[in-house]
């Protein structure tokens, strides 16, 4: 109504197709995870419905073919992986006697956008399949957290009560210290040979979060920011790509001087125009429809879209699309609490650490708080890859927390047989 004057001639298909994607994943929930935390699919589906209806008013901002459709389109087949996986899984345990082959075809999926020639955006993200795309970071980040539960599982005695003490602290062996320092190899690999800081901070932060609850060892904390601090010092003042989305992020309006009085590698302004959206935002917003979002470019429908919501609704809307992602994640580490097998524990601790890792490098990007890494907005930017893997990574979180609140004399499911725990 903002932009057209009008109620649009689809609104009420739209309302239908919402009511649908509300109340066609309750059925099968109910079925196949009938104890699963009940605000986990309701949080997911609010967030998914309001991504759309940004991009829908993004469309009309754009003169670039419409978004809003293929989303929706992308939406679909999210919701129909995530059911399909509560339908086949029968029990989540089973996943842990597959954690080598999950962590191989990890790092097959993390390294095959840098055996891709080109580059997107100056990133190196999308693997190219004919005409159809998609950025296996999204996917790796689900495989990782279930492998890294699997393998701590199995290793967190000898993690947590070998080494030596150092000023103060236990320091990991150094044949333990071996996993952390494969990881932060990967981590750095990807960034050096993708050019993608975001996937790098979460495939590491992730690690070290789960380490440090699996062992309760503060050094492996330590090490692990002593790690990341020395890789990023070095990538960032070599790899030029890295080097300009930092200039961007130290001196972003620096965009608006003459080109010679520019500092070096700094091309894009839209980290300014992200900041001038906040700004004009204000508390309330200027209203859906009425802000200028388009001024930031095509990055508007990836991790931009936040400033969608920060210029049009506010600190306000803002805020409360932030409590939502804070709400999913406290869901999850909340079934990580209750579960009562330690790898449920930790793949669900990991599932909501990957979540709310993303959602922090993604909003400190657009608000100035550390360098922008490109990655999507859960839920909310445009992106087939990332609806569908974090709608798998919802089944997943649905399935352990199904497990752990279901009373101990109520029986398995019709179909499902008891699965002995692969330790």
């Amino acid at each position: 109504m903002a932009t057209g004057g009008a109620v649009p001639d689809e609104a009420p298909e739209f309302a239908l197709t919402m009511c649908c994607l509300a109340f066609t994943p309750h059925l099968p929930v109910r079925r196949f995870a009938p104890y699963a935390d009940p605000l986990i699919l309701p949080l997911a589906t609010l967030l998914t419905g309001l991504g759309l209806v940004l991009l829908h008013r993004l469309d009309h901002a754009y003169r670039t073919p419409p978004a809003g459709g293929q989303q929706l389109l992308w939406t679909v087949i999210g919701v129909a992986a995530c059911l399909l996986t509560l339908a086949l899984l029968k029990d989540y345990r089973q996943l842990q006697r597959y954690i080598y082959v999950t962590m191989a075809a990890a790092l097959v999926l993390l390294i095959a956008p840098a055996l891709y020639a080109g580059d997107t955006y100056g990133a190196k993200r999308w693997v190219y399949l004919g005409p159809v795309s998609f950025q296996p970071g999204e996917f790796v980040k689900v495989m990782i957290a279930v492998f890294f539960a699997g393998y701590l599982v199995s290793h967190r005695d000898a993690l947590a009560l070998t080494g030596r003490r150092a000023l103060g602290m236990r320091l990991p062996p150094g044949r333990q210290l071996g996993p952390i320092v494969a990881v932060w190899s990967a981590s750095l690999l990807v960034l050096v040979l993708e050019r993608d800081l975001g996937t790098s901070l979460i495939f590491f932060g992730l690690f070290i979060v789960m380490l440090y609850v699996a062992t309760g060892r503060g050094s492996w904390v330590v090490c692990g920011a002593l790690m990341a601090v020395v890789g990023a010092t070095v990538v960032g003042s070599t790899e030029p790509h890295v080097k300009g989305r930092i200039e961007a992020w130290l001196h972003p309006f620096d965009i608006f001087l003459p080109v010679d009085r520019r500092p070096p590698g700094l091309i894009s302004d839209q980290a300014a125009q992200a900041l001038f959206g906040f700004g004009s935002g204000g508390m309330t917003g200027t209203g859906l429809g009425q802000g200028h979002p388009e001024l930031i470019g095509f990055a508007g429908r990836s991790d931009f879209i936040l400033t969608a919501v920060g210029e049009e609704l506010g600190l306000a809307g803002m805020m409360a699309v932030l409590l939502l992602y804070a709400l999913l994640a406290e869901r999850g580490l909340r079934a990580a609490l209750v579960s009562r097998d330690p790898f449920g524990k930790l793949l669900a601790l990991g599932l909501a650490s990957a979540l709310a890792l993303q959602v922090f490098v993604v909003t400190a990007g657009v608000t100035g708080l550390m360098p922008l890494t490109g990655k999507a907005l859960p839920f909310l930017a445009q992106g087939g890859s990332s609806m569908i893997a974090n709608w798998l990574l919802i089944a997943l979180l649905l399935k352990v927390s199904d497990h752990a609140q279901r009373p101990g004399d109520a029986p398995p499911h019709d179909d499902e047989q008891a699965t002995r725990p692969a330790i």
